[in-house]
């Protein structure tokens, strides 16, 4: 019972950890820009649900996927298209610069102490599933994720502008050459990291029933690991990182000696670095190793 309890646990926090780290593989692919501005997008929409959370629900996940689409454009309109002809370090520059910016301007108006929301208390909860008591936000988080898993696939697969972007991933210069417009496609990209972005917030808000203006950055780092592991450039990758750091988190939360648990990040990391040595491309390396435009 304990194994199927912490397997439910472990592909419950994968999934967020995929959802985020989609967004920062999705940019990556495109745009050869890690962009650590990310979880700027994950407050964004954690602090647009403290705002409207008396709102009706419906109102409510509308206008935090639109706030955090609508920030995401605008991060990639002002602060990195000047930008998109200089090199890798200075585009990475540029979304440091952002992440601050925005995580300051968020401090001025609202305070450095994290703040509650009673976004869906229900979700906290739990129901019985084949013996096993699951809470509520577990089974919402799996099945979203599969969702947008199964969506992304769809887009990608048969809709025009999910074909240019697949073709952009491989060869950015080929693909403007057959008529593959660069800006429509950048801005497409940016705003569905800005959506998965959206439905990582709803998780952390309904976890912890609060809001800061750092609860996105221990969530870009996991993103950014978990996208190195799956093979950055590769959005399959990212996501298939992030459910692997999720598992082997709460696996070694599971079975660690208790007195050894408190480290257990140290020893994700750890483990991860090892993985490295023996595969530096990640699991799935992206065919596409070249520059962007």
């Amino acid at each position: 019972m304990n194994f199927a309890q912490n397997a439910i646990d472990a592909v419950s926090l994968g999934a967020v950890y995929a959802l985020a780290a989609l967004g920062i593989g999705l940019i990556f692919s495109v745009m050869r820009l890690i962009n650590f501005a990310h979880g700027e997008l994950i407050m964004a929409g954690g602090f647009t649900l403290y705002g409207l959370v008396a709102q009706p629900l419906l109102v409510v996940i509308l206008a935090v996927l639109i706030v955090t689409a609508v920030l995401a454009l605008g991060m990639e309109r002002i602060a990195f298209r000047p930008l998109r002809k200089a090199n890798p370090a200075t585009l990475l520059i540029s979304s440091f610069a952002v992440s601050y910016l925005v995580q300051h301007v968020v401090l001025m108006i609202f305070g450095s102490r994290a703040m509650g929301v009673p976004f869906l208390p229900e979700l906290g909860t739990s129901v019985e599933f084949l013996g096993l008591w699951v809470p509520r936000l577990q089974i919402v988080t799996i099945i979203t994720t599969l969702v947008l898993m199964a969506g992304l696939v769809a887009f990608f697969r048969f809709s025009r502008i999910g074909l240019q972007m697949r073709a952009a991933a491989e060869d950015f210069t080929m693909a403007r050459a057959v008529g593959v417009r660069a800006n429509r496609v950048i801005a497409f990209a940016f705003a569905i990291s800005g959506i998965l972005a959206s439905m990582v917030s709803f998780y952390l808000v309904a976890q912890t029933g609060s809001v800061s203006y750092k609860m996105g950055v221990n969530m870009v780092l996991i993103a950014f690991v978990s996208s190195v592991i799956g093979g950055m450039g590769s959005v399959a990758g990212a996501a298939l990182g992030g459910f692997l750091v999720g598992i082997i988190s709460v696996s070694l939360q599971a079975y660690l000696p208790a007195d050894l648990r408190p480290y257990r990040d140290a020893f994700v990391f750890m483990i991860f670095v090892l993985f490295l040595f023996w595969r530096p491309d990640g699991l799935l390396m992206s065919r596409a190793d070249r520059d962007r435009v």
